[in-house]
């Protein structure tokens, strides 16, 4: 078996090399992480967490148990689920705007009506002014997808004005980014005309990135267990996901588009976490399955003594720790 790291030493170099400036600054990054004991993934998991937050991204994980991985839309929903859209969307006004206006304080009150007093302006001048700070600043951004633009314009409108948002436009906005919005037509008002699916959900995410660094975050840190999809289903259900080798297929490809739209992302990073079948030769389930996704993960030249911290696929082990160079 190929050496392995422990996790207090991957999590220190991801921290150093990744997380404190390549993603802060604009990059992306995948990397496997395979565990070879029991107690690895909740470190690596935890451990994570801990330094995503103390480097200010936004950390959220994600469990094949749970959640069907395999469908791109759903990590989004996901994703989209655990993101505060108020305070985001607040947070970004404040950075946008504090460098030209008195501010008020509250939320409530952070409203065109309200800065305009602050400033001195006729509302019509200051929501004038804004609306154009707006369109250049998100609707001009072409780093986002048109339809993530949209929303959070009329996120952003709808904070400003409730009057000319409506809630119900605003509620349905944020319905249409976690998948619970039904029919779509409730969004024409806002020139949204489709789903977050399987052709665009992968394009949501990466916007959603890049959203989180314009909202004060350094960005998205993303944490996929994918380690359901390498264990046979139990004769006795119990209340979770379990998947067919077709499944565990369409999973691979999904982590292999990722890591083909590396380049094009922006301050994000992910983290796929698998078990030790992960890497079994001739297991049906293992990476070994789906030569698209073992080909650009493989560490198929390496050092005989030294394990590479850098590397796409690494292998992690509390009772095991050896060289780094």
């Amino acid at each position: 078996m190929a050496e392995c790291m422990s996790p207090e030493s991957w999590l220190s170099i991801i921290k150093k090399e990744y997380l404190q400036d390549f993603i802060r600054e604009g990059g992306a990054a995948v990397k496997c992480v395979v565990t070879v004991d029991g107690s690895a993934p909740l470190e690596i998991k935890s451990g994570l967490q801990r330094q995503a937050e103390e480097t200010g991204f936004f950390f959220t994980t994600i469990d094949a148990a749970f959640i069907k991985i395999h469908l791109v839309e759903q990590i989004f929903y996901q994703v989209a689920k655990q993101v505060d859209w108020d305070a985001a969307v607040l947070s970004f006004l404040r950075c946008l705007l504090q460098d030209h206006y008195k501010l008020p304080q509250s939320q409530t009150e952070f409203t065109l009506e309200q800065i305009a007093l602050l400033n001195g302006y006729e509302e019509r001048d200051i929501r004038h002014a804004i609306n154009n700070r707006l369109r250049d600043a998100l609707f001009l951004d072409y780093a986002m997808s048109q339809e993530f633009r949209i929303a959070m314009i009329t996120l952003c409108r709808h904070q400003l004005d409730s009057a000319e948002v409506s809630d119900s436009l605003c509620l349905s906005i944020k319905g249409w980014l976690r998948g619970e919005l039904r029919l779509v037509s409730a969004l024409k008002q806002a020139l949204i005309f489709q789903k977050i699916g399987r052709h665009n959900a992968r394009n949501m995410l990466l916007s959603l990135a890049h959203w989180l660094k314009l909202s004060g975050k350094n960005g998205l840190v993303l944490l996929l267990d994918i380690s359901r999809y390498t264990m046979d289903k139990p004769k006795a259900p119990d209340g979770t996901f379990y998947y067919s080798t077709g499944a565990v297929l369409d999973c691979y490809e999904v982590l292999r588009q990722f890591i083909d739209g590396t380049d094009e992302s922006e301050y994000c990073f992910l983290a796929i976490l698998a078990q030790s079948r992960f890497l079994d030769e001739g297991d049906r389930r293992s990476v070994h399955a789906y030569d698209a996704l073992k080909l650009r993960i493989w560490d198929e030249v390496h050092d005989r003594i030294y394990i590479n911290p850098l590397a796409p696929l690494v292998r992690i082990s509390c009772c095991q720790s050896t060289g780094v160079k």
